[in-house]
Order: C-alpha cells, then sequence, then structure tokens
C-alpha cells in the first residue's frame, strides 16, 4: 500500500465512549503526516461482540451499516488490532455466500490497523519532546496472533529517543479479556488479567500502552482494583504526546 492521500477512519465502540482523546491523536498523527482523514458519522460497532457469541444474523445487521457508512476506495484506519481483525478477517467470512459477499470482501480489503499504517504505510518519524520514559508494551492477542501487527507498534516506540521499552514476563499471554470471553468465564479472566497487571507492575514501567483499548481497560482495572500503580494509555496517545512541545 502507498501512501494515500485521504483515509476513512473507523473509530470503534471503546475508543468512542471510553478513550475520545486516543482517536483524536490517532486522526492528528495521520494528518501530521499530511493525509487528510474522514469520520463517517454512520458508523458504530463493528459487530464482533455479537458475531464471538454466536449471533450470526444480528453481526451481519451491523456489520453492513458499517460497510455502507466506509463505502469508497480509501483505506480505512482502525485504532484497534482486534476492530481490525473482526472487519479484515472476519467480514468475508460472515458474508460468503450472500448477496453482501463482494462488497464486505472490497472492504476487508481496506482495513489497515492505526500503528500498521503509521510505521509501514506512511513511515512516520517522531521527534520525541518528552523527558525520558519507561514505557511497557501489551500486545493484544490479535495484534500478535491474528493480524500479525504487534512488530508495528514495538517499531514506533522504537522511534521515540527519550523512550525505554520494557518487557514484562510472560509478555505473550492473553490479559484475559477476550471481549465476551471475560463475561462468560469471569473467574478465568479474573485469574489471567491479575497474572497480567502484576507482571507489567513488575517491570515498574511509568506507563502502560497498547493498540487495543479493551486490554486497556482489562489490566488497568484489575491493577486499580488490587491496589497497584499502573497508568495505562493507548498507544497513539502517547506518541501524539510525545511529539508536542512541553506546556
Amino acid at each position: 500500500m502507498s501512501k494515500p492521500e485521504h483515509v476513512l477512519f473507523f473509530g470503534t465502540c471503546l475508543v468512542d465512549l471510553g478513550s475520545p482523546e486516543a482517536g483524536l491523536a490517532a486522526i492528528r498523527l495521520i494528518q501530521q503526516a499530511g493525509v487528510q482523514v474522514r469520520f463517517p458519522q454512520g458508523q458504530t460497532c463493528c459487530g464482533q461482540p455479537a458475531y464471538h457469541s454466536g449471533y450470526r444474523d444480528e453481526a451481519r445487521r451491523v456489520a453492513r451499516q458499517q460497510i455502507a457508512a466506509l463505502q469508497g476506495s480509501e483505506p480505512v484506519v482502525v485504532p484497534s488490532a482486534s476492530c481490525a481483525g473482526m472487519m479484515r478477517n472476519h467480514y468475508p467470512r460472515l458474508f460468503e455466500g450472500t448477496a453482501d459477499a463482494e462488497r464486505a470482501n472490497a472492504m476487508a480489503d481496506r482495513v489497515v490497523e492505526l500503528c500498521d499504517f503509521l510505521a509501514r504505510v506512511l513511515r512516520i518519524e517522531l521527534a520525541d519532546k518528552g523527558q525520558p520514559l519507561r514505557v511497557a508494551l501489551h500486545h493484544s492477542c490479535s495484534a500478535r496472533r491474528e493480524l500479525d501487527v504487534a512488530g508495528a507498534a514495538a517499531a514506533l516506540l522504537g522511534r521515540l529517543a527519550n523512550v525505554k521499552v520494557v518487557e514484562p514476563d510472560h509478555a505473550e499471554e492473553c490479559c484475559g479479556f477476550g471481549g465476551t470471553f471475560a463475561i462468560k468465564e469471569p473467574e478465568i479472566s479474573a485469574a489471567m488479567a491479575a497474572d497480567k497487571a502484576s507482571s507489567l507492575a513488575a517491570t515498574e514501567a511509568d506507563v502502560l500502552v497498547s493498540q487495543d483499548c479493551g486490554c486497556l481497560m482489562n489490566i488497568g482495572g484489575t491493577a486499580e482494583k488490587a491496589g497497584v500503580a499502573l497508568k495505562t494509555m493507548h498507544i497513539a496517545e502517547l506518541l501524539w504526546k510525545r511529539c508536542q512541545a512541553p506546556s
């Protein structure tokens, strides 16, 4: 994919409702690289909760709205590996054999996860204007396994001169969120989240970043409940803040 003139931005539910500052930071990073960003107002949820709960008809209904809202030829940039994975990998399966299969496949081919877009397509340069900082990076399962874009997030942090990335023990393990998994298997999910929060706290990082707000919400909430100080932030927000002059 070459550098485009325009992109569509899919905000995701968790960014929209819980971390709007992450979405704004992502858009600003793209705009700073000289690419125009359009945010279609008709977008809602990618349909992943219904899809992974086995409600295929309901998931298709939600997904059709996204396909309609995001129609065009521009790349669709998604600040979540989980949602990007749903749209890129599962929309074609969801609509296979239906009248909407061609539209679903065409859109899936245009979806790109934010960090992958910034690092591989835009090849953005990051002038770090912040003080020295220890950062722990958590890769979601979708980033690490489904989309294979975990390296993009690490590459972006590596371009920040005053940031030291520290890795926790058992870094490849899931945080236990898994969307509806955390609801269906709360005891298992809570144990996984506690292990992850503990290992991340042990790094003594100043902040924990990730490509996925679901993971940050799960890990951060678990740490707070346990009385562990662990600041969390979407990677887009950290990247944007580090490149701004101190006020």
